[in-house]
């Protein structure tokens, strides 16, 4: 089969396919593009990120494509129901860039309680003639140990932040109506696990009492708006790494602004790819370019479980 890798691929995945004897493109076509391409080159499966999207009308003029399948978690620039009605195959990998995710919430959590952002900016500017007062500026942070997290969306991604705010000794709380249960299990490098549970509370008994609130969500329906974040606990902090809709970016400036929030991190936006200048450039957000699922190793996971469910289906 022709397999376009239309927004990249890692090479795991790629040498498991060319294995399996398959021809793997990896041109990078334009949207408005993509359907005559696809044509002409025959391609049976069509892999997307967050770049390019899979409409109605992209099925409709391409009726020699069988598969297409999302290297992330969210299908939302897939029209999906559609696909499948059409008897074309649609996959993600909704749990390979899991700790990932994780990991970079808790980069941006630690930079926030300790200021690092800030100081980041300042030492290069000021730290060969102002080095003292910068480290009594930055001298009272906060640890993440003792601190409550309240994780909305307990799925893949939401246990794997349960699972590292445990090891860092936070207690564990958790809102998602759809969850049937609040168990993770927290594996360590010996081999040895542990298997406990989050506390599971209705949404405005954790906000108002957690000191950390992140959202793993699906879609990008707002969850958090002017009520919600008005809701929380007094110097909380708030991340978001699922979806850009799902904060009310002008409602969250206004929290920061009157010193209801202390901080928040954002690695996806409303206006993606041009984020508001008022989110770039406030001071109390931490910001990340919409890279929770990149490391070289979540990639690899991606492109390998790509390849799988080709095979499977092939």
């Amino acid at each position: 089969m022709n397999i376009l890798a239309n927004d990249g691929m890692a090479q795991a995945g790629i040498d498991a396919l060319i294995a399996a004897g398959h021809h793997v493109l990896t041109t990078k076509v334009a949207q408005e593009q993509l359907a005559s391409y696809l044509n002409a080159q025959n391609v049976e499966v069509l892999l997307v990120r967050s770049a390019t999207t899979a409409r109605a009308e992209l099925i409709d003029a391409c009726p020699g494509l069988r598969m297409i399948g999302r290297g992330g978690v969210g299908m939302d620039n897939i029209d999906v129901a559609y696909a499948r009605a059409q008897g074309r195959h649609v996959f993600n990998t909704p749990a390979a860039s899991s700790e990932s995710v994780a990991e970079l919430v808790f980069a941006h959590l630690g930079g926030m309680l300790r200021f690092l952002p800030d100081a980041n900016r300042m030492m290069p500017l000021e730290g060969e003639t102002r080095f003292n007062d910068l480290k009594k500026a930055y001298a009272k942070g906060s640890e993440l140990r003792g601190k409550t997290i309240g994780i909305i969306g307990f799925g893949r991604i939401g246990r794997a932040v349960a699972r590292m705010a445990y090891g860092l000794g936070m207690k564990v709380v958790a809102h998602d109506p759809y969850a049937e249960d609040a168990s993770f299990r927290v594996p360590f490098a010996d081999g040895q696990h542990v298997v406990t549970q989050a506390t599971m509370l209705d949404m405005p008994t954790l906000l108002s009492t957690a000191d950390v609130v992140t959202l793993h969500v699906g879609g990008n329906s707002e969850v958090m708006g002017a009520a919600e974040l008005s809701s929380m606990k007094s110097g909380a902090f708030l991340v978001n790494a699922a979806r850009g809709g799902v904060v009310n970016e002008v409602a969250l400036l206004d929290a920061l602004n009157d010193g209801h929030l202390a901080g928040a991190a954002l690695d996806v936006f409303v206006n993606e790819p041009a984020p508001a200048m008022q989110v770039l450039m406030h001071e109390k957000l931490s910001l990340s370019p919409h890279i929770g699922a990149a490391t070289e190793e979540a990639q690899d996971r991606i492109g390998l479980e790509l390849a799988e469910q080709i095979l499977a289906l092939a």
